[in-house]
């Protein structure tokens, strides 16, 4: 007898419900969207019912495609989990291990731990994902996360690697269109978008410049670096990134700084696994040699 759904299925409708749209669920999955709209077709012509209705702005779920999906999601964190028992007991260190930070941590931190990585484990590949969005160890979106705020999944094991300490800058381009910012009148300040406006650096830069006008927005702090040198208007960046820029000017009037502690998390199931301990290793070693 034919099972109506399989796991391939099960993935499949999971996707596209989660993605909203054949073209991101097929960048999910690594394959084309014509092969995921065949994939759905052949789906619901099993299941003999929609499970996905399309509209204008891309899939919502049918009556039955609620009703499916929390059934879908519990099997699917069973088939991770049995992924994780199994991919726990590999002992080779060699494979491939995904990390995610954002894009200034991986750039001028993880990257330079690879190297070291590198020299002792070559058989190990680092799939890092620069991203400021909160990928999920358990969905195993990525094998180890380094982030600035805590982690508060139970499953994953966290410690504290690290603590960064922003400061405020200016260009000599921005100093010579709008003077040095003495005061908070008339200036102007690179920050945030919404979704991160609660962070500490977001709020102080707020705080300590209350009258100025934001010119720019942008969760990249390599754009608001950028953007900074440009001239385009104050901004709070990490002081171990900006020092290595001598464009940047830092507004050493500002005593209080924010800082913030920087976590590393990954699965309970596979902290012991050789090429993650590798890894694990070589990223806290990076940030323990970090001046603030």
């Amino acid at each position: 007898m034919e099972h109506l759904m399989d796991w391939d299925d099960l993935q499949t409708f999971l996707v596209i419900a989660r993605e909203g749209s054949l073209s991101a669920a097929a960048k999910a999955l690594n394959t084309t969207q014509p092969t995921m709209g065949r994939r759905l077709t052949k789906l619901e012509q099993k299941v003999g019912a929609r499970l996905l209705e399309r509209h204008p702005r891309g899939f919502a779920l049918t009556s039955l495609g609620e009703q499916v999906l929390g059934n879908a999601e519990r099997i699917e964190a069973e088939v991770i989990a049995t992924e994780r028992v199994i991919k726990g007991r590999d002992i080779a260190l060699e494979g491939i291990v995904k990390v995610t930070a954002v894009d200034v941590v991986a750039s001028r931190i993880i990257i330079p731990a690879i190297a070291n990585l590198q020299s002792t484990h070559p058989n190990i590949v680092v799939e890092l994902i620069p991203d400021a969005r909160l990928l999920s160890l358990s969905r195993r979106e990525a094998d180890i996360a380094v982030r600035f705020t805590r982690f508060e999944n139970m499953d994953l094991v966290t410690k504290k690697i690290g603590t960064m300490t922003a400061g405020f800058y200016v260009s000599q381009k921005y100093i010579e269109k709008h003077g040095h910012p003495q005061n908070t009148d008339n200036h102007k300040i690179i920050q945030v978008l919404e979704d991160q406006s609660h962070l500490e650096e977001a709020r102080a830069l707020g705080q300590n410049f209350s009258n100025a006008k934001i010119a720019l927005r942008t969760n990249s702090r390599e754009a608001m670096i950028m953007g900074c040198k440009q001239g385009i208007g104050i901004a709070c960046i990490p002081k171990f990134r900006a020092s290595i820029e001598p464009e940047l000017i830092e507004l050493n009037e500002i005593k209080e700084l924010p800082r913030r502690d920087v976590w590393l998390g990954v699965h309970s199931d596979l902290r012991h696994m050789p090429r993650i301990r590798a890894v694990i290793d070589v990223i806290s070693d990076a940030f323990s040699g970090l001046k603030e």
